[in-house]
């Protein structure tokens, strides 16, 4: 690949445009550019968590690779009509969440977010996650969007609820249960 950018400003901008992918320009506050920005979000949410996991951390591989599918699908939105998430990575992403599910015991209370700095991230993760998929949702009402992005997002926040458990549970930890009023 050559050079992407040889300089990162171009002023193009300034009149609350930007330019997509095949050459067109849209406002900066359209929903396709929200969901751009949300997903990119969510990446970097993501590589947040990674930072605060060892290197050598089993769930590495898989955040590593989510992060590839998070980058690709914002490529997705910024071509509008371009597909780059299959369904395979959606069959892949149910599988991990599959085996992590295996260990976990059945929930019979909600969730609150924390147990540990990586559960928490992960859990704000998790709750990016489905933003983004509801701006891939209003984005479909205007302008068609790949419905298998729509799936792999509500996939993923599936996927990030359960290594957030996981993650609360390290080192003896635990899942913050969450009390209903009246009984706290």
């Amino acid at each position: 690949m050559g050079h992407r950018l040889s300089k990162i400003y171009t002023r193009t901008g300034d009149d609350g445009t930007t330019g997509l992918g095949d050459g067109s320009r849209i406002d900066k506050d359209h929903h396709r550019m929200e969901s751009i920005g949300t997903v990119d979000e969510l990446n970097s949410v993501i590589g947040l968590l990674m930072a605060e996991l060892p290197s050598d951390d089993a769930y590495m591989p898989l955040l590593a690779r989510i992060q590839h599918d998070l980058f690709d699908l914002g490529g997705e939105l910024a071509v509008p009509g371009y597909t780059m998430i299959s369904a395979e990575r959606i069959g892949e992403l149910e599988a991990s969440l599959d085996t992590l599910n295996e260990d976990l015991p059945p929930l019979k209370n909600f969730i609150l977010p924390g147990g540990s700095k990586p559960a928490a991230l992960c859990h704000m993760a998790r709750s990016v996650c489905r933003r983004a998929e509801r701006c891939l949702v209003a984005l479909n009402k205007t302008d068609e969007v790949n419905a298998t992005g729509r799936q792999y997002l509500n996939r993923l926040s599936d996927f990030l609820f359960v290594m957030a458990r996981l993650l609360a549970r390290r080192n003896g930890g635990q899942e913050v249960l969450w009390v209903q009023a009246d009984k706290r």
